[in-house]
């Protein structure tokens, strides 16, 4: 049990990735909003009861809940396939064939091992296979696979992947700069460093066209 528990940990602290999809189980969507809600709410306040705060205090009573609410419909909503992004995508008319770069898209994520944030930076860039998307909408695919537990180096793979599927081209770039709490608030408690994790298909696997992109984004 012992080598277990150390092995647990030190995965953890190495923050180990095992796999490019998010680990869910089968039946992880048969449960609705409001009974996930319920259920959260009841073991948080056990967690609370076992740390021993008084929950009858004014300013602790209503944390179960908010807790729970906050878990299911914010900073995992991207857990649910309902929450995905509704992609249209326009004809490019104008013809533009050069790289288009959308930076510093800022992200709210939480570690899968500690369950505490990862706060970020995405920079994305595309080339155009004849089809473009609306700029918003970049914003909206980093929140969907932010929102949610993960590993940083799994949200850039899932999001350059999904970008793929929609542009219908390999031509794309995504670069993440994040800084973990796992990291500045526990363990070697660094408050300095951050994490750069990129992913460049297509064109993008060139020197120049990685330049071309690094000078946009100024990293």
């Amino acid at each position: 049990m012992k080598d277990l528990l150390i092995e647990i940990e030190e995965q953890g602290n190495e923050h180990v990735m095992t796999s490019v999809e998010t680990p869910l189980r089968e039946d992880a969507f048969l449960l609705n909003d409001s009974e996930k809600i319920a259920l959260i709410e009841d073991k948080f306040r056990d967690i609370m009861n076992i740390l021993g705060l008084d929950l009858t205090d004014d300013s602790l009573r209503g944390t179960p809940y908010r807790v729970a609410k906050m878990y299911v419909q914010e900073i995992f909503s991207g857990l649910s396939p309902e929450n995905k992004p509704d992609i249209k995508l326009f004809e490019n008319k104008y013809q533009y064939k050069e790289m288009l770069v959308e930076k510093n898209i800022t992200f709210f994520s939480n570690c899968e091992h500690h369950f505490v944030p990862i706060i970020g930076k995405a920079h994305i860039a595309y080339i155009s296979n004849g089809k473009v998307i609306g700029l918003s909408k970049l914003n909206r695919i980093v929140q969907y696979f932010a929102k949610r537990p993960q590993v940083q180096e799994r949200l850039t793979i899932q999001i350059a992947n999904e970008l793929k599927n929609v542009l219908g081209t390999e031509d794309v770039a995504v670069l993440i700069d994040a800084t973990h709490l796992c990291v500045s608030s526990r363990g070697v408690q660094d408050i300095n460093s951050s994490t750069v994790t990129a992913s460049y298909g297509g064109a993008f696997q060139t020197e120049a066209k990685q330049t071309e992109f690094l000078k946009y984004v100024q990293l």
